[in-house]
């Protein structure tokens, strides 16, 4: 049986097999005791018999007014818990979240533009590509910044595609 529950301090020290994979951001321990911190409502794991971590999601809230919306900065399951439909029950989890609890307008991420398993996944959550970021990841490759409308935003504005690419300069960050 799975279970999914608010990730904690004693985590960081038993997660990071699911950081294995060449897709996988990985971050220092710093970066995820900032999120723990500010934003434990989008810090989430999946674990599953024997207390064994099978993935988890990381995101934060972030904007101002019509850009006021969730983000999701990681979300990863480990390579033997994957096709169970854990990172669409993690990514529902968030959407709610940022829905009911912080009345986003939508949700966003980012995805290598080479990682065509997870844009498949994406898309089938209802995820769009709202643009594509020259050399966001390391300044070599491509990202996706890639959107979901919530209820909040009835006429959908936040999903209406940029007709250019953007450079990671062009970001706005919060």
């Amino acid at each position: 049986m799975t279970t999914i529950r608010r990730f904690c301090c004693n985590d960081l020290l038993r997660f990071s097999s699911v950081n294995l994979d060449h897709l996988t951001e990985t971050f220092n321990m710093s970066f995820y005791m900032t999120y723990l911190a500010r934003w434990p409502d989008y810090f989430h794991v999946a674990q599953g018999p024997g207390n064994k971590i099978m993935g988890y999601i990381m995101g934060k809230v972030e904007g101002q007014g019509e850009s006021w919306h969730g983000h999701v900065t990681a979300v990863t399951v480990a390579p033997e818990y994957r096709r169970q439909q854990l990172a669409k029950k993690l990514m529902n989890l968030l959407e709610d979240i940022s829905d009911n609890i912080d009345k986003a307008f939508f949700v966003d991420l980012f995805v290598r533009a080479s990682n065509a398993p997870a844009i498949k996944m994406y898309d089938k959550l209802g995820y769009v590509v709202y643009r594509r970021v020259l050399r966001y990841y390391s300044g070599e490759e491509d990202g996706l910044d890639m959107r979901k409308a919530l209820p909040r935003d009835v006429e959908k504005k936040s999903i209406i595609p940029l007709k250019r690419p953007v450079t990671p300069d062009e970001l706005e960050y919060d």
